[in-house]
């Protein structure tokens, strides 16, 4: 199956996301910084709804911060 998950990148007690489809490949959609206060998140919505509707699974983080972009299944 097809997953769409967070990849850490960063360092020690800094930590830096890209959110990432899993799949034979690895394809970077987007990223997330907790970082930041509001926490800086970019996502291209295109590409997660096309990821969605061929049947990608998000974590539950990613589907966390799905819901905090405005895209939906």
């Amino acid at each position: 199956a097809v997953k769409i998950r967070l990849k850490r990148l960063g360092e020690k007690k800094s930590p830096f996301y890209r959110i990432i489809v899993a799949d034979q490949d690895l394809e970077e959609i987007g990223t997330y910084d907790p970082n930041y206060d509001p926490c800086k998140l970019n996502i291209d919505a295109e590409l997660a709804k096309k990821w969605l509707s061929n049947g990608a699974q998000p974590t539950e983080v990613v589907g966390k911060l799905f819901k905090m972009a405005g895209i939906e299944k």
